[in-house]
């Protein structure tokens, strides 16, 4: 009778810890299908447009100018492959959005590397760069008041773009990547340029603190070599990106990053020096 009586607690704690694990095991699976509900049901859209943005980006080979000879055939215009910094759209919000731009120009200036900058209005004074003509419809596209002024418009940006810092350099700063990438229009999968030709050492800085940059992609393009400095610059002209005006009558044969001939034989001979971009 002893025995039984030392046998019957045993074989309740052992009851008692299968009933524990089959429980444990049941909650463990609820809290596996309500994660598999949530991620299949509730978010599955929105997580599957964020898998496909992040597998499928279009990329670009983009061709190389063609060069500029003289007539024993040395080159005076060529072009060589170089970093250049690019930029797609990602899902920070715009405060966020506004720190990191502000990062990346600071590693941008650090290096001495220019970026693209379209604003036309500049500070210590505020001033517009632009004709009278050209302003007016300026103001229009942009739907300011006809008698606003520079310090005026430019604040209106600051609004508009929802900067909250205060210091005025790094506020106009900030105003020329969001105005500029407004103007070329971007999304998750297609980027735009914001500086070419830059060093390595700032690519390693971007790699390393990539947290810092949201949306910032590295790439090898083609870019413009001049061999002879500023000789005869007037004659064999200069290209540069394709501003919106441009690219708003070639929209068949440029994209929006592309490079094109502004001056001289850069202008005049455009359509053979530019290569065929590939997809």
């Amino acid at each position: 009778m002893v025995g039984k009586r030392q046998k019957q607690p045993k074989k309740a704690n052992v009851k008692l810890r299968f009933n524990i694990l089959t429980v444990l095991i049941y909650i463990i699976g609820i809290v596996l299908i309500a994660r598999l509900f949530n991620l299949q049901i509730v978010h599955g859209a929105e997580y599957r447009e964020e898998s496909n943005t992040r597998l499928t980006r279009e990329s670009t080979i983009e061709a190389a100018r063609g060069s500029i000879l003289d007539k024993t055939g040395i080159p005076l215009v060529t072009s060589k492959m170089a970093f250049s910094l690019e930029m797609y759209k990602s899902k920070v919000d715009t405060e966020d959005l506004n720190i990191a731009i502000l990062n990346m120009i600071q590693v941008l200036e650090k290096y001495g590397c220019s970026y693209s900058d379209t604003f036309p209005i500049k500070i210590e004074p505020f001033e517009f760069t632009i004709s009278d003509e050209t302003l007016a419809k300026w103001k229009e596209d942009n739907k300011l008041d006809e008698e606003i002024t520079a310090e005026q418009a430019f604040y209106k940006f600051k609004d508009k773009y929802k900067i909250q810092n205060n210091n005025i350099q790094e506020i106009r700063k900030i105003i020329a990547i969001r105005y500029l990438i407004s103007q070329k229009g971007y999304s998750s999968t297609r980027a735009v340029t914001i500086s070419s030709n830059i060093p390595r050492e700032a690519v390693s800085e971007f790699s390393e603190s990539s947290e810092k940059f949201a949306g910032i992609n590295i790439v090898v393009k083609p870019i413009r070599e001049y061999t002879s400095g500023n000789l005869a610059s007037h004659i064999l002209g200069y290209a540069s990106q394709i501003d919106p005006d441009e690219y708003e009558s070639r929209k068949s044969t440029y994209s929006p990053n592309d490079i094109i001939g502004k001056t001289g034989i850069e202008y005049v001979f455009e359509e053979y020096l530019k290569g065929k971009n590939r997809s």
